[in-house]
């Protein structure tokens, strides 16, 4: 008999992946790595002649229906084997086991694209026994780059947009429950999928709806509710277990400084890193947080989503990467050294202050803006719809600006 998928054998090693992330404490990773390696094995240990994992274990959030080659379940395991490689090529793991993840997860990958994805309805199924495309197995497949075209990631997102109700996001796999854990990686899965609108859309509609209605606290955001906006949670039989102030239901903190500044770190510590703003229809974002390397700090002005001045800092020692696609210009250094855009892009910037200087814009993205004068971005001061400031710490005036 093969043993259980278990969440927890794939969410424990990836709350060590963020540790490390953040922390940049490879010790910690070390001394963790051994559990590491035997829990992501014993999830392994449940792939089958079909290349997915087959499961046999019932728990999961809540959902109904967990079982078999679920896309959720191997769209997670896809993503912890990725994690686990990478830790691993940092704490100097045996490369040959790391090189069997690998192969792992590539079989993984090409059996769910094969046997799961509905090419007609541009979703991916629960698992082979029913054509229900669910909410969580799709964003988990964009979030994990579990997809391999980024059609499939822009198809994806589109028809998840077509499903919304006035009051957020159906999870049909939870009895048509409004789910914001699991529309939290909603939001995520449309910027992966360039389409910071949707995002934006979504979170205004269903945060939105959380801090408006009477029957809520207006400060904090509840477990689920249903589609039609009554306050029931059909995973649960009894109503007042619903948790009205949810951690897992504040997705939108961590995307504005994420995805909508695009502040990303790329390896422990963020001893590299990707800056990648994304700001649809907002104007500014203001966002910045610290790891033992040092502060992380970015700060965007745009219009009609096209980036017109950006500020930003990171540590000395680090290196990154600055995505502004569609922008001709330069990084201009505290120093006074400059670093030209190509193609939109500035690969390997040493970690420091840098302004940016646009020149203008190629037709790839929108409307020219003619010559900046490499000015420090301003603070929005005008209709708050368009205004978001966010920080890693809290959610304060910035989502509260956003859902206005």
């Amino acid at each position: 008999m093969r043993p259980a998928w278990t969440r927890p054998a794939v969410s424990a090693p990836r709350r060590t992946f963020t540790n490390s992330k953040f922390s940049g404490d490879l010790a910690y990773v070390e001394g963790k790595w051994d559990q590491w390696v035997a829990g992501l094995n014993y999830s392994l240990s449940t792939i089958d002649d079909s290349g997915m994992a087959n499961i046999s274990y019932s728990n999961d959030w809540l959902r109904l229906g967990m079982g078999g080659h679920n896309i959720e379940a191997n769209s997670i395991m896809y993503h912890t084997i990725q994690q686990g490689i990478m830790l691993g090529q940092a704490i100097g793991a045996d490369q040959s086991m790391l090189d069997l993840w690998a192969q792992s997860g590539e079989g993984i990958k090409s059996a769910a694209n094969e046997l799961l994805w509905n090419e007609t309805a541009g979703f991916y199924h629960d698992n082979e026994t029913t054509t229900l495309a669910p909410q969580d197995g799709n964003v988990w497949a964009v979030f994990a780059n579990l997809t391999d075209s980024q059609e499939k990631k822009e198809r994806i997102s589109a028809g998840l947009s077509t499903r919304w109700t006035e009051v957020g996001a159906p999870s049909p796999e939870a009895g048509n429950a409004v789910s914001p854990f699991i529309s939290s990686f909603e939001l995520q899965a449309h910027f992966l999928a360039n389409n910071a609108s949707a995002a934006l859309a979504l979170t205004r509609l269903q945060w939105g709806f959380m801090l408006d209605d009477p029957r809520m606290t207006n400060s904090t955001f509840i477990e689920g509710y249903q589609a039609d906006g009554e306050l029931h949670y059909s995973p649960y039989n009894n109503d007042p277990r619903v948790s009205h102030a949810h951690g897992w239901a504040t997705g939108p903190t961590s995307v504005l400084t994420f995805y909508i500044a695009g502040l990303h770190l790329q390896s422990n510590g963020g001893e590299t890193w990707e800056i990648y703003p994304r700001l649809g229809d907002l104007k500014f974002v203001d966002t910045g947080f610290s790891t033992r390397k040092g502060m992380f700090s970015a700060m965007v002005n745009a219009s009609s989503g096209v980036v017109t001045a950006m500020e930003f800092s990171t540590p000395s020692g680090t290196t990154g990467v600055v995505r502004l696609p569609g922008l001709t210009g330069s990084l201009r250094s505290s120093n006074g050294s400059s670093i030209a855009l190509v193609d939109g892009e500035a690969r390997d910037v040493p970690g420091g202050s840098y302004t940016l200087k646009v020149d203008g814009t190629t037709s790839g993205n929108g409307t020219t803006n003619g010559t900046a004068t490499g000015l420090p971005p301003a603070q929005y001061s005008g209709n708050g719809a368009a205004t978001l400031s966010a920080s890693a710490l809290a959610l304060g005036a910035g989502l509260f600006a956003l859902l206005m």
